[in-house]
């Protein structure tokens, strides 16, 4: 039978798709199911926290694991992405991973998507800086945290590299702006301190995470592209803040949290319109040892500092709960206040 009135279509329909209905029959627009998915109720947003405390665990675990067996030159690429899913997979309510482990070391890290194959897996050394993109699938929550670390001597090259990617995470993490405010207008905040010495990255900033569901979820997002797709940030919305740097044949830098859209207490209220921050909800180190202070600003340095006095605070304690004895040694270490 012939179906009357108009098609509601997504914006990112294929054209394929869009062709088979008249022009005059199309209605373009984002699906109101996928804007209350993006904005998340506070069960929700309860649950997301306690998945990111138990996910902050397994990394600690890891990266202290790590940096005594990375010495004996006995780890590769393949062989952590393992280690992390067998000590993610002893964590409560955990179910999987929520992508596969982007586990890369020295030049394969300067590849955004890189997956370590038995052709390509390399063995971890003190030489080279090893890039670890993680997440998991937890009952109450799903998590997406990058991580860029060096186990030896890094150089100054790759120290600036990283502090200059930092400032970006941080630029970021720490605005306020109006209600209203779409992603692709943010971007840039993240980039400045890399375009300030000429370097850039090829990928977009910042996607939205699902609550138990698609570790990439729409239709929020922080990126160049202006997309029709795209809706204002809200309250509620969960969203990862991942800027980068990748030298190609090299080494690559990422920093990735997901932070969470909450409501800003500002001073004044231009016009009522009301102003947001983002809140971190991921609760894992910086590695100080790539940090070079001199170029962080008095504000990034205590943004750096409470940052690391909140993952002791919230991730020490469950440490010590579980008895990982060696984890919170290493996270005690990787929080100490610099500046």
């Amino acid at each position: 039978d012939q179906v009357e009135g108009k098609f509601w279509i997504s914006p990112k329909c294929s054209v394929a798709l869009t062709q088979c209905v008249e022009k005059t029959r199309l209605f373009a627009q984002t699906s109101p199911v996928a804007v209350m998915k993006a904005v998340k109720n506070d069960t929700e947003i309860q649950g997301m926290r306690s998945a990111h405390i138990k996910d902050a665990v397994t990394l600690c675990e890891l990266f202290s694991w790590l940096e005594k067996q990375i010495p004996t030159g006995s780890v590769t690429e393949i062989s952590a992405a393992d280690k992390l899913e067998q000590i993610k997979g002893e964590q409560e309510d955990f179910i999987s991973l929520s992508f596969a482990t982007i586990s890369s070391t020295g030049p394969n890290a300067a590849i955004i998507h890189y997956k370590p194959t038995e052709e390509s897996d390399t063995v971890l050394s003190t030489d080279e800086i090893y890039l670890c993109d993680s997440g998991g699938q937890y009952k109450d929550g799903t998590t997406d945290v990058t991580r860029t670390i060096h186990f030896g001597s890094p150089s100054n090259h790759e120290k600036e590299c990283y502090t200059r990617v930092l400032k970006g995470h941080i630029a970021l993490a720490s605005i306020i702006f109006p209600n209203e405010t779409k992603g692709h207008m943010l971007d840039t905040l993240a980039r400045t301190s890399l375009w300030e010495v000429g370097l850039d990255y090829a990928h977009g900033t910042g996607h939205g995470v699902g609550a138990f569901l698609n570790v990439h979820e729409g239709p929020c997002g922080i990126s160049p592209r202006v997309s029709a797709a795209e809706i204002p940030l809200e309250a509620g919305m969960i969203l990862s803040d991942e800027p980068g740097y990748y030298e190609d044949g090299k080494f690559g830098v990422r920093i990735e949290n997901l932070v969470l859209v909450v409501k800003a207490e500002t001073k004044f209220n231009f016009r009522n319109k009301g102003f947001l921050t983002f809140e971190p909800i991921t609760l894992v180190p910086m590695q100080l040892k790539m940090v070079v202070p001199s170029l962080l600003t008095e504000k990034e340095i205590s943004w750096l500092n409470e940052y690391h006095t909140q993952c002791r605070e919230v991730v020490g304690p469950e440490l010590k709960r579980q008895g990982k004895k060696e984890a919170y040694e290493w996270l005690m270490k990787e929080t100490q206040s610099i500046g």
